[in-house]
């Protein structure tokens, strides 16, 4: 029986010590609040504050129970705009997951360029790329945060006027490692 108790002291002292499992795992780490780019040549849209939520706004129904879908949002540090991300399975997050519709989605992503000009995401030309996190726990729900890792590329179009009208459309890449937070 005292060979059993000390397998069990083993067995619990190594999954309280296994990546993921303690506090001291969770979290964005070194990673900057804004960093999150959407650029070209002639373009450099920078995004911070990026704030997650276990809204559910886009679940999955293959997900297993108590995962719930995460909302990912910040804001453009030079002027006007948002970006909005979905993601489905954050229990998946940390291999990584593609851009795009099977895995994280891009919600909106604009920025404003004048009083009546804006790039807004073109919905038309779905994200390529991937999405990962590190420090991410409790599929998202832990408020340590983490890192959100995004490798990719999107179309933007240019919107101007009253009513408005697509005047250009780019390409742009979508990239950088940034925290998130969770209230």
């Amino acid at each position: 029986m005292q060979r059993l108790l000390f397998l069990s002291s083993t067995s619990l002292l190594l999954l309280a010590s296994a990546p993921g499992c303690g506090d001291d795992d969770c979290g964005p780490g070194s990673a900057p609040s804004k960093g999150l780019t959407a650029a070209n040549a002639d373009v450099q849209f920078v995004y911070e504050g990026l704030v997650s939520g276990t809204n559910n706004d886009c679940p999955d129904p293959q997900a297993p129970e108590g995962v719930i879908s995460l909302t990912i949002s910040g804001t453009r540090v030079d002027g006007g705009g948002i970006v909005t991300l979905c993601v489905p399975r954050p229990d998946k997050l940390p291999d990584g997951l593609p851009l795009g519709m099977s895995g994280v989605r891009v919600i909106d992503l604009t920025a404003d360029v004048n009083t009546d000009c804006k790039y807004t995401l073109n919905s038309g030309r779905p994200p390529t790329g991937t999405a990962s996190a590190s420090g991410l726990c409790d599929a998202g729900a832990n408020t340590s945060g983490f890192a959100l890792t995004i490798d990719g590329a999107l179309s933007l179009d240019l919107v101007c006027g009253n009513p408005p009208s697509v005047m250009n459309t780019i390409a742009v890449q979508f990239t950088g490692t940034v925290a998130v937070t969770v209230p």
